[in-house]
């Protein structure tokens, strides 16, 4: 009989370790999941901004915006991250004003933009630091995925003509 309790212990020890196990594993992969969803968001969101400055050029702003925004259109992957900064920083050269539907498009383009670009970033971080765990490395949780990739893009957030702070 008292053999019985170390087998019943063993297995109580292998039945928290095994549970343990998968919900690391459940973990690490819904947090991949997400962040492959962030990136993905995060595309739409930088298209998005790229189309509303490519219209806003062509009504109202010269070649140099237009071409940072076709640039970031027609940017290949390994360029994006370049295309996208020249593009903010065209945009900040540019006054905007919130009244005008078209430069409006364009300032609430960027606020998306941010906010999925915080949310991308804090979900590559959590994911990354998951995937960092010794345990999960040991056991290559991860191997099915890519690494999660920051993308580093300047804050996209732009000054418009009514927050513009008066001199």
């Amino acid at each position: 009989m008292p053999h019985m309790w170390w087998v019943v212990g063993a297995t109580v020890v292998v039945a928290l370790v095994a549970a343990y196990l998968v919900w690391t594993a459940g973990r690490v992969e819904r947090l991949q999941s997400r962040a492959e969803s962030a990136a993905r968001a995060l595309d739409a969101h930088l298209l998005r901004r790229a189309a509303a400055a490519a219209v806003l050029a062509e009504r109202r702003y010269g070649v140099e915006l237009y071409a940072a925004a076709r640039i970031a259109l027609d940017a290949p992957p390994e360029e994006r991250e370049a295309a996208e900064n020249d593009l903010t920083r065209q945009l900040r050269t540019v006054r905007l004003d919130p009244a005008d539907p078209v430069c409006e498009a364009v300032i609430a383009a960027s606020r998306r933009l941010a906010l999925a670009r915080q949310v991308h970033t804090d979900l590559v971080r959590d994911a990354r630091a998951a995937r960092s765990r010794p345990l999960v490395r040991l056991c290559r949780m991860g191997r099915r995925h890519p690494w999660p990739r920051y993308f580093d893009v300047d804050d996209p957030t732009l000054v418009v003509a009514a927050e513009a702070p008066a001199s």
